[in-house]
């Protein structure tokens, strides 16, 4: 209850409540406490006056005293009781207490969490401070616009680089690309045939290309440039012994397997096929690779390469009956066939010597295999599918060839060097790329006769196996180094733009600068 609504239980009866003063020291104030005191002319307490003065007139009014002592506990408590009230009840309009306030749920306050103590970060593992530098050997002009990078073989670290993620032309650096492709697709023990079946009309007989250029002309007892090529005389016996005597009245030339047109629009013919002879047509059917020479690395080529292999054909059979282009019957019977060196042979011969024509046969063929096509469009998507089992990162990657002739081939040499991990490693069947690449100084276009790796560079000799390319806006090297610490690295290196031959020493110089620092290679 409000004080002011009824007496104070404390006062005696009769007592006016507005004449009581609120106690404000602890001494009595009701008229009945002064009245006692003025009785005895001596007050309950005087302002400052001691403790002994306090228990006198305590023993002398006893009865006052506690009087008043009552009276200002019940003050206390009222004051107490109206504190309470204003806090948990409510007033109506008249101002008259409310009758017991309904009780109210009191959301319990969240807690508040402290905030997470910060963790401090791992700290960055320690890198090795790397102190041979080719900063200088890098800046040759020479090498033109440099692309390059440099990958410890047993960490997977990238030692050195320069553009090393950017894509650019490969020239034939790009053979290794093609091999891993075909040995992946086609298998290192697929051979190509070239085959002989019955034709639709009596005594007629299809030739049927398979796509084999080493096929030769030269006669048994003579090697072509093509260790263990197969004899398109052999194929004319087989056929004469499976007529018993049955004169032929026709010849009909398939070459449907591979589709036009049969050059390169990007290669530079002139120099290619007829100056240098690097390069045949790339035709299902023809003999040596089409060379005027075949026991010659490189030997002009002509313009009809079936034609020419069709007249040696006709030669052994001892015919010159009429021939046409055609295609062969479904469900023909075979007469005769005759099969290329397996893959593996195929890319041994042409990394060692960078032959292109049979790098261009290899890409048409998984072109094929994979289903892209049969023409040199089909190749960039035959190949690239028959790159991705490896497990390696192909953005960026143009086939426009499979020999690398065209400046359209676009390779980071980041790729190269995770590849030839691979190579180095020997996974799956990729040791047969490794046996094939020229060595420093010793073989294959990095040997004696190419001027590679000599003077100050023949402290590496031996000690690196890399496939070389040229093309008029480059000069490429790439492949596997044993520094002199003992750690194999993988590298790529890419001279563009306007260079000329001398950029092949200034990659030597480079490379050569690689074996020496080893897995002390410093990228600054």
């Amino acid at each position: 209850m409000r004080e002011t609504d009824q007496p104070d239980p404390g006062l005696p009866s009769g007592t006016d409540p507005d004449s009581a003063s609120t106690p404000t020291t602890g001494v009595p104030t009701t008229r009945a406490a002064r009245k006692a005191a003025d009785h005895t002319g001596t007050p309950a307490v005087e302002k400052g006056s001691g403790l002994s003065g306090v228990l006198t007139a305590i023993r002398r009014h006893p009865r006052a005293w506690i009087i008043a002592a009552a009276s200002a506990g019940f003050v206390i408590l009222g004051a107490g009781s109206v504190a309470v009230g204003a806090t948990v009840g409510s007033a109506n309009a008249s101002g008259v207490p409310s009758a017991r306030p309904s009780a109210t749920a009191t959301k319990t306050p969240k807690p508040t969490v402290a905030p997470a103590r910060p963790v401090p970060a791992d700290a960055p593992a320690a890198s090795r401070m790397r102190t041979c530098s080719v900063a200088g050997l890098s800046q040759d002009g020479r090498l033109g616009t440099l692309s390059a990078q440099v990958v410890n073989a047993k960490t997977g670290e990238v030692l050195f680089d320069r553009n090393g993620t950017k894509p650019g032309p490969t020239a034939s650096v790009l053979k290794t690309l093609t091999s891993a492709a075909a040995l992946q697709v086609l298998g290192p023990d697929y051979r190509v045939s070239t085959t002989v079946v019955k034709g639709s009309a009596p005594g007629q007989i299809v030739l049927v290309g398979g796509g084999d250029v080493t096929l030769s002309r030269l006669p048994d007892g003579q090697n072509s440039f093509y260790t263990g090529a197969p004899k398109i005389q052999d194929l004319a016996t087989q056929v004469k012994q499976a007529l018993g005597g049955q004169a032929i009245t026709s010849i009909v030339v398939d070459t449907s397997l591979f589709g036009g047109p049969v050059w390169q629009p990007s290669w530079d013919e002139q120099e290619e096929r007829v100056v240098e002879g690097s390069t045949s047509y790339i035709t299902a059917l023809q003999v040596d690779g089409d060379r005027n020479d075949p026991t010659a690395i490189e030997s002009p080529r002509s313009t009809d390469p079936v034609g020419r292999a069709v007249q040696y054909f006709q030669q052994y059979l001892g015919t010159d009956v009429p021939v046409s282009q055609g295609t062969a019957p479904a469900g023909a019977q075979q007469l005769a066939a005759v099969q290329s060196q397996p893959v593996t042979t195929l890319i041994d011969q042409a990394m060692k010597v960078s032959d292109n024509t049979i790098m261009e046969e290899l890409a048409r063929l998984v072109a094929i295999k994979t289903g892209a096509g049969n023409t040199f469009a089909a190749e960039n998507a035959g190949v690239i599918a028959a790159l991705k089992p490896y497990g390696i990162d192909t953005t960026g990657i143009h086939i426009a060839d499979g020999s690398g002739l065209s400046a359209d081939n676009a390779v980071p040499p980041s790729y190269l060097t995770r590849l030839f991990v691979k190579v180095l490693n020997r996974q799956n069947g990729l040791g047969v790329v490794y046996d094939g690449l020229p060595v420093s100084g010793e073989s294959g276009t990095l040997g004696p006769g190419y001027a590679r790796f000599t003077g100050a560079n023949a402290v590496a000799r031996g000690a690196v196996h890399a496939k070389t390319g040229w093309i008029d806006n480059g000069y490429t090297l790439s492949g596997i180094v044993t520094a002199a610490d003992g750690t194999p690295l993988t590298f790529a290196v890419f001279a563009l733009g306007n260079v000329s031959d001398n950029a092949k020493q200034a990659i030597d110089t480079l490379v050569t600068g690689f074996y020496k620092c080893g897995d002390n290679l410093s990228n600054n």
